[in-house]
């Protein structure tokens, strides 16, 4: 069972239809939708600050959520799927976007919808990703504009996958 630990007396909160791998750690101040997924080895630890998740929100293995104290909340919209490994911290996510595997979003930057941040891809802090883009590199910046197919192909089909995957282990 995946371990939901209180914080200053706030657990996480989520809606229906969600799993949990039995060894993801969800800490604090969450609040998720409905039809996420949290996968195994994942923290999202709402210690020192908010996370917010829309509904279908995938957070795939190993991945790292958490904020900065005092200072960032981080927010993530609907529709979205963070890949394996990938770090979001105290950032924004708007609706509609695929984190690649093993991207970092740093404090205060703002991922637009409709967007593909690159696997592997820095996207610094401050940073303002504008919507319908694909951003990659070290550090992340716009390589072109997302097409319509990209976002049914890619970003919808992968978050519609995760629902999928998750009921297997219901």
């Amino acid at each position: 069972m995946a371990l939901l630990l209180p914080v200053n007396k706030i657990s996480p909160k989520y809606g229906v239809d969600c799993f949990f791998a039995p060894n993801a750690t969800i800490i604090g101040d969450v609040v998720m939708g409905n039809q996420c997924s949290v996968w195994f080895n994942t923290v999202i630890r709402g210690d020192v600050n908010s996370i917010l998740m829309g509904n279908k929100v995938n957070v795939q293995d190993g991945a790292v959520i958490h904020c900065t104290f005092g200072k960032t909340k981080t927010i993530i919209g609907n529709n979205v799927s963070i890949g394996h490994n990938a770090i979001v911290h105290g950032c924004v996510i708007d609706d509609n976007v695929l984190v690649g595997m093993g991207a970092i979003i740093m404090d205060n930057a703002h991922i637009g919808s409709n967007c593909i941040i690159a696997a592997g891809a820095v996207v610094l802090e401050n940073t303002r990703v504008e919507t319908g883009s694909i951003y990659a590199g070290v550090p992340a910046k716009k390589v072109k504009d997302i097409s319509a197919e990209l976002i049914s192909g890619e970003i919808n089909r992968i978050a519609d996958n995760y629902v999928t995957y998750s009921g297997w282990f219901k």
